[in-house]
């Protein structure tokens, strides 16, 4: 809007002014408006012009401030207005149009009753359809609708609300205002009359209320673009049930779950329509079978919006492939124990997620294979190297670290198998890899605490004398015993809730849920620092005070290799399993291709400084 003109000699420039500007000694004239005014300006100087707004009805303002003041005719509530290079600009809109605000006055002032109901919201319903285009592009007009329709539900609970009502109620779309208006659906769903009607509302809606007369619901919704299946087997007979299929709030729901510390979380979708199942009678169990909106998505979850928490929530639901005579389609089956607002959230499949799949099998394969190569080469120079009770027990704990890991690595191939072909992944088929996986993992880290313990009582307990036979029982108790009451506990303690087995597919303990695999954290973490303290005083043992002048050469030459393996050992299981645990509580691609390496490279640090880096080996 400003224009500054540079007068020198005969020449006249015109430029646009930007704010702040320089120039040598001349005479500047700025024009704005009804006013102008000039500015000598001295050489080398920088001015800075301030802006300054100015309205009749608005009044005066300098640049940057703001005012609030009336809306237009048709419309109450204020505009937010900031002085923004000369010109008063509309910041903020709070204005409802007149016909919407009288209604919102009217359900706040009087009592409706039933008869009132059906003409209110008639009315609503023809403010809405006369003003659609204004309606959908101002927040503050679809706030208002969905406070009404709040209002509405809760005005009384003992109001029956029959088709007619229904019939005439048009629902809009908002964002924030999203999740009041499924609590308002779901309070005036729950006191619909007691009679079969079906609704249609425009396009993406669906009602259909039933009372039951069998023991058996099963229902699937006819809208143009939704196919969800829902079925109640056992449910009382004579007992009304309103299903709500929505095929669009999918797009403005919030996306947040139990485990997103209340912020919707970028990494995942609602792949799905929106389902809303209220029954007047106590409903225990129900399924759907919800239609995959976007094939590029994957590792469904089931959930119900939870009001009290402001989230989703996966709580008595669980997820699995959806069968029809024998063969799997692309829908997703949800089991749930209650009735209420349901949908699926799934997560996007990456080039990044694919490529992670790759190196985990590959660097699990390469564990393996070196596992094997150890165990090859131990079983070739058993005879020669466990002359001595302490090499004995040393090249023993070696062997059961490296079939513990053998079996768990095994295990976690197959378990990845079941996760990969199965979305979601099914708890029948993935426990027991998950229970194998559990106790063996257990098992190589029992059998590193053996070794160190093996090396405490070689080094500090040198006068204790006993036999080979009560070692061998007293590892192989430690050793297995302890992770198999470890793993049972956690089985059974978790049974009962369906909560043993990761519902974020994976084939590896629950966290989210039931913190099951705290019965893998605790146990690690535990023996990481006992074989910590044990290194510290086995080598202040040796460095500083010798191992003893009655110490065979051979023992000697042992428990240097085994100081040495668990010092190196033990710190690297520590970090991989530290990631490990990562992988469980984050999505960051980076910590789970750390992972995937580390683990890789267990197998490979078992054989080098468990066997060949052994020089009698």
């Amino acid at each position: 809007d400003f224009r500054l003109y540079i007068v020198t000699g005969n020449i006249f420039l015109q430029k646009l002014l930007t704010g702040v500007f320089s120039c040598s000694e001349l005479l500047c004239s700025v024009h704005h408006r009804r006013n102008s005014f000039s500015i000598f300006l001295k050489l080398n100087q920088i001015f800075t012009l301030v802006f300054s707004c100015k309205d009749g009805t608005l009044g005066d303002g300098k640049e940057g401030d703001t005012l609030t003041g009336p809306c237009e005719k048709g419309k109450e509530g204020t505009i937010k207005y900031r002085c923004i290079s000369g010109k008063w600009e509309t910041d903020e809109s709070h204005c409802v149009l007149q016909v919407i605000k009288d209604l919102e006055k009217d359900v706040a002032v009087i009592v409706l009753v039933v008869q009132d109901i059906p003409v209110f919201v008639a009315q609503l319903s023809t403010a809405t359809e006369n003003n659609t285009q204004e309606i959908t592009h101002s927040s503050a007009n679809v706030q208002t609708i969905v406070e009404i329709l709040v209002k509405v539900a809760d005005l009384s609970q003992n109001i029956i609300i029959n088709k007619p009502v229904m019939e005439v109620c048009t629902l809009h779309r908002t964002d924030y205002t999203s999740t009041a208006l499924l609590s308002a659906i779901e309070n005036i769903s729950s006191r619909l009359t007691n009679a079969n009607f079906r609704i249609f509302i425009e396009t993406s809606v669906e009602l259909n209320r039933t009372v039951t007369n069998s023991a058996f619901y099963s229902g699937i919704a006819s809208l143009p673009n939704a196919t969800s299946e829902i079925q109640i087997p056992e449910i009382p007979v004579n007992t009304p049930i309103t299903v709500i299929v929505f095929t669009t709030l999918d797009s403005i729901l919030p996306t947040r779950d139990t485990g997103s510390c209340g912020s919707s979380k970028s990494d995942v979708r609602i792949n799905g329509d929106v389902v809303v199942v209220k029954g007047d009678k106590t409903i225990n169990y129900i399924t759907f079978a919800f239609d995959i909106t976007k094939q590029s998505l994957g590792n469904p979850q089931c959930v119900f919006w939870n009001f009290d928490l402001d989230a989703w929530d996966s709580t008595g639901c669980e997820a699995k492939p959806y069968i029809s005579e024998g063969i799997e389609t692309g829908k997703i089956t949800c089991e749930c124990s209650h009735t209420t607002s349901f949908s699926i959230l799934m997560s996007p499949i990456s080039i990044y997620h694919i490529a992670l799949a790759y190196i985990t099998y590959i660097g699990v394969a390469i564990s393996v294979a070196n596992l094997i190569l150890c165990l090859i080469i131990e079983t070739i120079v058993w005879k020669s190297i466990t002359r001595n009770d302490t090499s004995y027990m040393r090249h023993v704990s070696i062997v059961n670290i490296a079939v513990s890991l053998l079996i768990a690595n095994i295990c976690f191939i197959i378990g990845a198998a079941i996760a990969e072909q199965e979305q979601p992944t099914s708890v029948d088929h993935c426990s027991p890899a998950v229970f194998f996986m559990h106790f063996f993992y257990l098992a190589l880290f029992f059998w590193m605490l053996m070794s160190a313990l093996l090396l405490f009582y070689r080094t500090v307990m040198v006068l204790s004398q006993m036999s080979r036979a009560k070692m061998m029982a007293i590892a192989f108790i430690v050793g297995y015993g302890a992770p198999l009451l470890i793993a049972v506990i956690t089985v059974a303690s978790t049974a009962g809730q369906e909560n043993y087995i990761s519902k974020r597919n994976a084939c590896w303990l629950n966290w989210y849920e039931s913190k099951a695999l705290l019965a893998f954290v605790i146990p690690a973490l535990t023996i990481v620092a006992i074989n910590l303290v044990v290194l510290i005083v086995v080598l202040y043992k040796i460095l500083w005070r010798g191992v003893g002048a009655a110490t065979q050469p051979d023992e000697k030459h042992a428990l240097v290799v085994i100081a040495r393996c668990v010092a190196i050992l033990t710190p690297i299981f520590c970090l991989t399993w530290g990631f490990g645990i990562g992988t469980m509580v984050s999505q960051e691609l980076g910590i789970h291709v750390v992972f995937a390496l580390l683990n890789s490279l267990q197998g490979f640090f078992i054989l080098v400084f468990g066997t060949l880096l052994d020089s009698k080996v």
